[in-house]
C-alpha cells in the first residue's frame, strides 16, 4: 500500500539522480530510530514527535524497493539493510512501547510484553525473509488482502499512540507477533514437504 501512495512517478522522477535506493532506506532506519527514542522517552510532546516521526519510514517502506526496480540498481546489500532496517524499526517500535507504558506507570508486564513483542517481531521477519528467499517463487509466507499487507497496519501505529491505546496494541502485538513467529516457523519447517 505505501507504494501505491506514492505515485509511479515519484519513483522515475528520482531515476538517474544521485538518490539511490539506500539513501532512501537510510533516511527510514534515522527517523524510525529517532521514533523509537521519543516513544521510549515517553511524555506529551514525545508521543507526538514519535508519531510524526514514524510516518516517514512507514510511507517510505516500500519507496526504496520501487526506485531499485525502476531504477535496474537492484543489489543484495541493498536488500539486506532494507531488511535490517524494516526489523530494527518495526521490533524498536515495540520495545519502545513497553518502556513507555512501564514509565508511566503500567507495570513490569509492559516490559515483558514490550521485550516479547520484540522478539517475536524480529523472529517473525527473519522467518519471512528465510521462506521468502528460500521458496524463490514470489509466494509470501503471509499475503494480505484487498489491496493490503500485514505490515500497512504500521501506519496506525501513531494514532494508536496519540489516542493512548498504547497498552492494549502492545499485548495485542506481544500475543499475535507470538502465534505469527509459531506460524510462520511451522511454514518454514514444512516447506519441502507436501
Amino acid at each position: 500500500m505505501s507504494s501505491e501512495i506514492l505515485p509511479p512517478s515519484t519513483h522515475g522522477s528520482l531515476v538517474g539522480t544521485r538518490v539511490r535506493p539506500n539513501h532512501i532506506t537510510l533516511l527510514r532506519l534515522v527517523t524510525g530510530v529517532l521514533a523509537c527514542l521519543l516513544l521510549g522517552i515517553g511524555g506529551g510532546r514525545g508521543e507526538i514527535w514519535s508519531g510524526v516521526l514514524w510516518l516517514s519510514p512507514v510511507f517510505l517502506g516500500r519507496a526504496d524497493g520501487e526506485l531499485a526496480r525502476v531504477g535496474k540498481v537492484q543489489s543484495r546489500g541493498g536488500h539486506l539493510f532494507d531488511c535490517f532496517t524494516d526489523v530494527a524499526v518495526n521490533s524498536g517500535f515495540f520495545l519502545a512501547a513497553g518502556l513507555n507504558l512501564y514509565k508511566a506507570g503500567a507495570g513490569n508486564w509492559s516490559i515483558c510484553a514490550g521485550v516479547l513483542a520484540c522478539a517475536a517481531m524480529i523472529a517473525c521477519s527473519l522467518l519471512a525473509e528465510a521462506y521468502d528467499s528460500e521458496v524463490a517463487t514470489g509466494e509470501r509466507v503471509w499475503e494480505g488482502g484487498w489491496g493490503f499487507q500485514p505490515d500497512d497496519a504500521l501506519y496506525l501505529l501513531p494514532l494508536f499512540v496519540w489516542v493512548h491505546w498504547l497498552a492494549p496494541i502492545l499485548a495485542a502485538a506481544a500475543v499475535v507477533t507470538s502465534v505469527l513467529t509459531v506460524i510462520y516457523l511451522a511454514k518454514y519447517l514444512s516447506r519441502g514437504e507436501g
